[in-house]
């Protein structure tokens, strides 16, 4: 556990953000090196397939992680108030309302496959796949929330390390299953399937574990669970604010993957391959923000605005640098890049890929501020900026791709990102002055 009401601030965010971002690295290989694999091992129409299902499993899953980012900032905030029986309290709360919800939008998610599949104008011949993929997932997402919640408590009271170390096994767990059953077995996107499950629940077992043997803070024992109605309205808005802000953002993504795919088997396949490599890179931004959500909450709970406004400064800094680091990066690399999705002959997927990549390249600064901004409004607890934040963009985002995809095909898109972050800034930046100004006041 660490204490970020007092000491270095840039160490305590970049101490917390670095094992986070290793953390985030290992749980995106579970859906990359699927893509690697199907790819390389089954095809492109088993890629395309994939990249077809996956926003519809992230919309599940991160609806998920938004509730235990919302009642982690709730944890926060206790632990930074030294208030240890509201800690416990608050994740007993958590546990049972994030347990009930899992279970119905399981059963839903799996009844619903082919429905949701067609929503999205998915070609016919990719249907049949992807819903068998789909299904096998959503069969396992009890798992994915006791992790989340449990990484996310660990994670609340200064603590990024260990949860790498469940991700970082069950992931190579992972790509050793994936490769059995895809490349050995020819199981095709069942394989795929099955082994993302697998892993999702070693990580689970492996998270849960540490916390009941080694951090007793926070392990609630059967004689101390207890839902206290008090804090049930406040752990259902924070974590609806999140879980909607999550949902908001893949739902968006989803009416680009449908903006997507009647350009065709190539353009799916290259966007596939394309938010793989985006994905990777947003990954540190957005654990930069959880750095600076936690920072800012557990000072939020000790109440100290100017701790709170000298972390905002400079986790901003961080974030505008690694903006410009990674973007130089995969302007450099694109090539090689795509070679990973795609073999040598595939030759419009790659000639895709590069042209995506270029353009992305050039923006990833914009979402590396946007992603610092709502760390630290989701740190004050004002959930309300950051839901109408994201909404704006994926709106925004999702209207230019279908505009743009017919006539520029997958530039489109890319552009259509570049303007839903631009909008998305242009809301965030005057409520942050105002904030900071009333921070100011405070100190």
């Amino acid at each position: 556990m660490k204490d970020m009401t007092q000491g270095n601030i840039v160490n305590h965010l970049i101490g917390f953000a670095v094992p986070l971002i290793l953390g985030n690295f290992f749980q995106l290989t579970y859906n990359a090196v699927d893509s690697i694999i199907l790819g390389r091992f089954a095809g492109k129409v088993s890629l395309a397939a994939a990249g077809i299902a996956n926003p519809i499993m992230n919309i599940t899953i991160f609806f998920i992680v938004g509730i235990s980012w919302g009642a982690g900032v709730l944890i926060s905030e206790f632990y930074g108030a030294k208030n240890f029986e509201k800690l416990k309290a608050e994740i007993s709360t958590t546990v049972t309302i994030g347990f009930v919800f899992t279970v119905c939008v399981s059963t839903i998610c799996f009844v619903c496959a082919v429905p949701l599949l067609r929503l999205v104008r998915s070609p016919e011949e990719l249907i049949a796949p992807s819903a068998h993929y789909l299904r096998i997932v959503f069969c396992g997402l009890l798992f994915t929330f006791f992790y989340n919640i449990s990484a996310a408590t660990l994670r609340a009271v200064g603590d990024s390390k260990t949860p790498i170390i469940c991700v970082a096994i069950s992931a190579i767990i992972n790509g050793a299953l994936d490769f059995v059953l895809v490349a050995i077995f020819q199981l095709g996107m069942t394989g795929a399937a099955i082994a993302t499950v697998a892993s999702q629940a070693i990580s689970c077992l492996l998270c849960i574990g540490y916390v009941y043997l080694k951090e007793p803070l926070i392990a609630v024992r059967p004689h101390e669970f207890k839902i206290e109605t008090a804090l049930m309205g406040k752990t259902i808005s924070y974590s609806l604010a999140t879980a909607m802000q999550q949902t908001v953002l893949y739902v968006g993504k989803l009416v680009v993957q449908s903006a997507v795919n009647p350009l065709g088997v190539d353009s799916i396949a290259t966007f596939n391959a394309g938010t793989k490599v985006d994905d990777f890179c947003f990954q540190p931004e957005q654990s930069i923000g959880q750095a600076m959500t936690t920072f800012t909450a557990q000072n939020h709970g000790a109440e100290n605005p100017l701790r709170m406004r000298q972390g905002l400064r400079k986790g901003l800094v961080i974030e505008f640098v690694y903006g410009i680091l990674i973007g130089a990066s995969v302007f450099a690399f694109r090539s090689q890049l795509m070679w990973l999705f795609a073999g040598d002959d595939e030759v419009e997927v790659l000639r895709l890929g590069r042209q995506y990549l270029f353009i992305m390249a050039c923006l990833y600064t914009m979402p590396a501020i946007t992603n610092g901004i709502q760390g630290f409004f989701r740190g004050c607890g004002i959930m309300r900026v950051t839901v109408i934040a994201t909404s704006v963009q994926m709106i925004t985002r999702a209207g230019f791709a279908l505009l743009l995809a017919p006539r520029y095909g997958i530039a489109g898109v890319a552009f259509a990102c570049g303007i839903g972050w631009l909008v998305m800034m242009l809301y965030e930046v005057p409520l942050l002055i105002r904030k900071w100004l009333e921070l100011r006041r405070l100190a």
